[in-house]
């Protein structure tokens, strides 16, 4: 069993849990995932990893409860446990294996959006043990939205809060920043990273294209299986079919068909969605056959 060592709440239903899991916590490196379980008849979820901690053998995850799956998962208290914790699964961030004396040249801009924030927060923090500052924006529709604000800003070399009724710093989309930050601010950038949304990293990858600058996104969120097996997880890039949670879950942003992709991910929100209801009637004595 892995034990929850710690919970936070970070914003309306988004949850930090930090699991006791050492060998996951020693292999873990930037952009992979983890599938966890509870109950010996719960549902396998894949969860993108938000940090892991070597001196206390923990894994850091963030989740945002929007099924029944993830509820059950949130409603663990410290001291509970996951019944099962498997990984890290997925391929790592392709800057893993890059040269460093290459990567310090490079001017690296990373756009988080929502919960992708969590995510983004490894490989930033990675690149800055390595002497590497990337910029970050962290984006949200509101403040009280925002999370890993205080984290990001102590390994990143510049963090720009953009919300989109202007609470918090910029006020407009992750989008018009990136605008903001090239045409207005002088920053040129060599590689923008982009997890969020799948709505959101359509536009930063349409925005970045008319700069001509490389652009990165994680489609971690299309993940159901998390093997491969399951086929569910499909994405075109450019000519070819491939599986996010095998092959991924980076791919080259602007070869992303993410029209496909929403369609997919909808088709997931739905159901779980369905789930989550039908599991509060019946809680209440009614079960509604409707829609099922």
């Amino acid at each position: 069993m892995f034990e929850i060592k710690r919970k936070v709440k970070l914003a309306e239903n988004i949850y930090q849990l930090d699991i006791y899991a050492p060998r996951v916590a020693k292999s873990s490196k930037p952009g992979q995932f983890v599938i966890v379980r509870v109950g010996d008849d719960g549902e396998r979820i894949p969860l993108t990893i938000s940090d892991y901690d070597l001196e206390n053998d923990t894994v850091t995850l963030v989740i945002q409860i929007v099924g029944y799956s993830s509820q059950k998962i949130c409603e663990l208290n410290e001291g509970e446990s996951l019944t099962d914790f498997v990984g890290p699964l997925g391929n790592p961030s392709e800057f893993v294996y890059e040269n460093i004396d290459e990567l310090k040249n490079k001017k690296i801009l990373f756009v988080a959006g929502g919960l992708g924030t969590a995510p983004v927060y490894p490989q930033v923090k990675w690149l800055h043990e390595r002497g590497i500052e990337a910029d970050v924006i962290i984006g949200a529709k509101t403040q009280n939205m925002l999370i890993y604000t205080d984290e990001m800003s102590k390994v990143a070399g510049n963090v720009y809060i953009a919300t989109d009724d202007g609470s918090c710093g910029f006020k407009g989309l992750v989008t018009q920043q990136i605008e903001d930050l090239i045409d207005n601010h002088g920053k040129q950038y060599d590689v923008v990273v982009a997890i969020g949304p799948m709505i959101m990293m359509k536009f930063v990858a349409e925005t970045t294209l008319k700069y001509g600058i490389k652009t990165i996104v994680s489609l971690n969120m299309l993940m159901v299986d998390g093997t491969g097996m399951c086929g569910a997880c499909r994405v075109t890039v450019g000519d070819k079919v491939y599986f996010t949670c095998v092959d991924g879950p980076e791919f080259d942003g602007h070869q992303v068909d993410y029209d496909e992709a929403i369609r997919r991910q909808s088709m997931y929100k739905t159901l779980e969605s369905r789930k989550l209801k039908q599991e509060k009637e019946r809680a209440e004595g009614h079960i509604c056959r409707i829609g099922f």
